[in-house]
């Protein structure tokens, strides 16, 4: 089967990267937390190729933030790589380890997409299959404003945005400029392992120290129009964009 050859549903079709089984588990709720009273959160992602600082947004994003911040704690993304990366597009990590193989998970989420947060340049979103609801532990770190992301274009619903790097977008960068191949049968896999060594939650006087160095932002690098799919892979893998 053929995928529709347009850049639209390539980006609604690429993060299908979690196991089938996930997609049928029920979704978990969570109470959502007073945005009046919800304070910002920080996490610093350290990778062989340098720190990534991250700042959550639990009061749009309390559930997603909860989900992801009982990962951190649990010790789950230590040792995972990002495992897809599309120059231009996103870098995408939080499932696997360098051998290929899928993490078991929690259960899926609902999906905050309608939190009010928009996926533009540097911001932490939640990974997913077409089942809008199917989201548990992969994320994704956008290169540019991926403004049809926003949008419902798969299974009626966005991606759901949850944070942002403050430090570390050249980071980012480099990894997304990683060689690729294929692991697994899933596409996009960087050749070297862009390792995930560990995160942690921290303070906001350590994000603001480990940011201070960054004086401005990094602009996004330009990049080459990206193809469109030419076929649907087997599962679990990762649909070419």
């Amino acid at each position: 089967m053929r995928l529709i050859a347009t850049t639209v549903f390539s980006a609604a079709l690429l993060f299908a990267s979690v196991a089938t089984a996930q997609e049928t588990a029920p979704a978990a709720t969570a109470p959502k937390a007073p945005a009046a009273t919800a304070a910002a959160e920080f996490a610093v992602m350290r990778t062989n190729k340098g720190d990534i600082v991250i700042e959550f947004d639990r009061a749009k994003a309390p559930i997603t933030v909860e989900n992801f911040v009982g990962y951190i704690k649990d010790g789950f993304f230590d040792g995972t790589v990002f495992h897809r990366v599309v120059p231009g597009f996103v870098i995408q990590g939080g499932g696997f380890t360098p051998a290929g193989e899928q993490k078991k998970t929690k259960a899926p989420i609902d999906n905050e997409w309608q939190n009010g947060l928009k996926n533009k340049r540097g911001t932490l979103s939640m990974a997913r299959t077409n089942n809008p609801k199917s989201a548990s532990s992969q994320f994704f770190i956008s290169l540019k404003d991926n403004d049809m992301l926003d949008q419902p274009i798969s299974g009626g619903a966005g991606y759901a945005v949850f944070g942002k790097v403050i430090s570390g977008m050249e980071v980012v960068d480099a990894i997304a400029t990683a060689k690729r191949g294929t692991k697994n049968g899933m596409g996009d896999w960087p050749v070297e392992d862009m390792l995930v060594t560990k995160v942690e939650m921290i303070s906001k006087d350590d994000a603001d120290k480990l940011a201070a160095p960054k004086s401005a932002p990094v602009a996004a690098p330009t990049a080459a129009p990206v193809a469109a799919p030419t076929a649907a892979p087997t599962t679990p893998t990762t649909p070419k964009q």
